[in-house]
C-alpha cells in the first residue's frame, strides 16, 4: 500500500485527482456537519420555545394512564409499586415472602392446592364492580396470571362498587386501574391488560393462551347480553371452564344469592334472557352462575325509565355508549356486585384446587321432554288421519332440545291455559291447513310444524282442545277468555323474535 502511494503522487495527473477527491471529502464532511449542527439548534430553539408547565399555564400533562397529572398525580408510592411489581415479575422477589403472605391460604387449600392456584391462568371478562372484587380475591388468593378485558373507564359512579378505583382513577380504563392498584398488594402477579370490548368476533384472539398457556378459567361479568351469551356459548363449545355473574342491580337481599346451573336459575331477568339466548344455541346446562332469587316488591328498586323529554328528541339508541348498550339507569347496591364478585372468586378458587364443594343440581327432565315429544308425533299423526292424510311414517321437525327449551324457557313449566304444572303436553293452537304436511320428498312426509305453533297445556286440556278445536269446527277465540288468547299472543310473538337467535 505504501508504495501504491508513493507511485500515485509522483505521477502529477494522479497529485491531482488525488487532491480533488481528497477537498471533495473535507467538503462534503463540514456541509454535513453544518447541516447536523443546525438541525440541532432547530430541535433545541423549538424546545425552548415550549412553556413550562407551570401553575398559570392551561396545558397539563397526562399520566401513561390517560389522567390529568395535576389533578391526579402518580404518588411516590405508586412509582415505588410499579418499580417493585415489574422486578417481582422478573423473579425478582422472595419466593419465602409469597408463600407467608399467602399463609392463610395455604393451610386452607393446602401446599398442593395453593400450588395449582399459584399457576393458573384466569380471565375476567368485565372489569366493573363484580369483576373488580372477583380480580381482587383472586390476585390476593395467589393466582399469579390474569388477563383483564374491558372496555369501559372508571367514572364517578363506579366507586360505589368498584373493589379498588380511587378519585385518582377517575378516567383511566378499569383493566389499568385494577392493575396499577393490585400490584401495590401482589407484585408478582403478571397482568395482561386488554382496554377492549368482547364480542363474538374477537373470542378467539381474547380468550388465546397466555405464552402458551390456556385458560384455566373464565369469568363473565359483562351485563351486555349480546357480549355474555357470545361468551358463554364460546367457552361452553371450546370446553373452556367459566362461570357467570347474573345481574346484581335492584337485589338487596344476601341471603337469596346462590350458586348453581344456568338451568336452575329463576327470578332474574339477566339469567332468563341468557338462558333463553343460550338454548335456542344448543346450550341448556353445565354453565354455572351465581344468581339472587330475590323477587321485586313495593317499595323495592327497578329499572329507572328515561326521563319523556328524551323520547321526544328522537332515537334513544342514540344515547348509548355503544350499540344494543342499555340508555337507561340501573339501580345497584354497592354491596351487591361485591357480594357476587366474591361468590364467583371462591367458586373459581374451590375448582382450581380441586376442594369438595355441590351447587344446585340441574334439572333433570329429559325423560319429561320425551315423553312430551313423543305425545306431539302422536297428535301430529291423529291430526293428520283426520284430514285425510296417511300418517305412517310422518316426521316432526322438533327435538327434544326444542320440547326443553318450549317447556321451561316460553311456558315456564306451565299450562297457559289453567297454569298447572303437571300431567304436560305440547298442542298445536290453530288448526293447520291443508298443506301441513310437506310430500316434496319421495317416501318421506314431513311435518310443517314450527315452534311458534305450539303451546303448553296439561294432557286433559289438550285432548278437549284437539277434539273441538284442532279437528273440530270451533276457534280459540270460541273456548277461551281474552286472558288467555291475549297470553297465547304474547308468547307466541315473543317467541317469533327469540327465533332469529337460534
Amino acid at each position: 500500500m505504501p508504495s501504491w502511494i508513493s507511485r500515485a503522487t509522483a505521477n502529477h495527473n494522479a497529485q491531482l485527482v488525488t487532491t480533488a477527491v481528497v477537498s471533495g471529502v473535507v467538503v462534503g464532511s463540514v456541509i454535513l456537519g453544518l447541516q447536523k449542527a443546525k438541525r440541532m439548534y432547530r430541535v433545541a430553539d423549538l424546545k425552548a420555545s415550549i412553556p413550562e408547565l407551570d401553575e398559570d399555564h392551561h396545558a397539563t400533562r397526562l399520566t401513561q394512564f390517560g389522567a390529568a397529572s395535576d389533578a391526579f398525580p402518580i404518588s411516590k408510592e405508586d412509582e415505588k409499586s410499579m418499580a417493585l411489581a415489574a422486578r417481582a415479575r422478573k423473579g425478582d422477589y422472595d419466593d419465602d415472602l409469597i408463600l407467608e403472605q399467602l399463609a392463610r391460604n395455604r393451610v386452607f387449600l393446602t401446599d398442593d392446592g395453593l400450588a395449582k392456584l399459584r399457576d393458573a391462568f384466569v380471565i375476567v371478562v368485565g372489569c366493573g364492580g363484580v369483576g373488580s372484587h372477583a380480580t381482587a380475591a383472586l390476585a390476593r388468593s395467589g393466582v399469579s396470571k390474569l388477563r383483564l378485558i374491558d372496555f369501559d373507564q372508571v367514572t364517578l359512579s363506579s366507586l360505589n362498587r368498584h373493589a379498588v378505583a380511587t378519585l385518582a382513577d377517575v378516567g383511566t380504563p378499569k383493566v389499568h386501574c385494577i392493575r396499577r392498584r393490585l400490584e401495590q398488594i401482589t407484585p408478582w402477579t403478571h397482568f395482561e391488560c386488554r382496554n377492549e370490548l368482547f364480542g363474538e368476533a374477537s373470542a378467539p384472539t381474547q380468550l388465546a393462551p397466555m405464552n402458551g398457556q390456556a385458560p384455566t378459567f373464565v369469568i363473565d361479568a359483562i351485563d351486555n347480553i349480546d357480549s355474555k351469551v357470545a361468551l358463554l356459548y364460546y367457552c361452553s363449545k371450546n370446553n373452556i371452564p367459566v362461570i357467570s355473574s347474573m345481574g346484581a342491580g335492584c337485589k338487596s337481599d344476601p341471603t337469596r344469592i346462590f350458586v348453581g346451573d344456568i338451568s336452575t336459575s329463576t327470578d332474574d331477568p339477566l339469567s332468563k334472557s341468557t338462558r333463553r339466548r343460550l338454548r335456542a344455541l344448543g346450550v341448556k346446562d353445565g354453565i354455572p352462575v351465581i344468581f339472587s332469587t330475590e323477587r321485586p316488591g313495593p317499595g323495592k328498586a327497578q329499572l329507572l325509565p328515561l326521563a319523556e323529554e328524551e323520547f321526544t328528541k328522537g332515537d334513544v339508541g342514540e344515547l348509548g355508549v355503544l350499540p344494543d348498550f342499555r340508555v337507561r339507569i340501573l339501580p345497584v347496591l354497592g354491596t351487591m356486585p361485591a357480594i357476587f364478585g366474591l361468590a364467583v372468586a371462591n367458586h373459581v378458587i374451590l375448582e382450581i384446587t380441586g376442594y369438595p364443594h355441590d351447587y344446585l343440581p340441574s334439572k333433570a327432565r329429559d325423560k319429561m321432554y320425551d315423553g312430551i315429544l313423543g305425545a306431539l308425533q302422536g297428535a301430529e299423526e291423529r291430526l293428520a288421519r283426520s284430514m285425510g292424510f296417511e300418517s305412517q311414517g310422518l316426521k316432526i321437525p322438533l327435538t327434544q332440545d326444542d320440547v326443553g327449551y318450549l317447556v321451561e324457557e316460553v311456558y315456564h313449566g306451565r299450562s297457559i291455559i289453567s297454569g298447572l304444572s303437571t300431567r304436560l303436553v305440547l298442542s298445536r293452537w290453530n288448526k293447520p291447513g291443508e298443506d301441513f304436511i310437506d310430500k316434496r320428498t319421495p317416501g318421506q312426509k314431513n311435518s310443517l310444524l314450527q315452534m311458534k305453533d305450539l303451546v303448553l297445556m296439561t294432557k286433559e286440556e289438550a285432548t278437549k282442545h284437539e277434539k273441538e278445536i284442532l279437528k273440530g269446527d270451533k276457534r280459540p277465540e270460541d273456548l277461551y277468555d281474552q286472558k288467555v288468547l291475549e297470553l297465547v299472543r304474547k308468547k307466541m310473538d315473543e317467541e317469533e323474535k327469540f327465533e332469529r337467535f337460534r
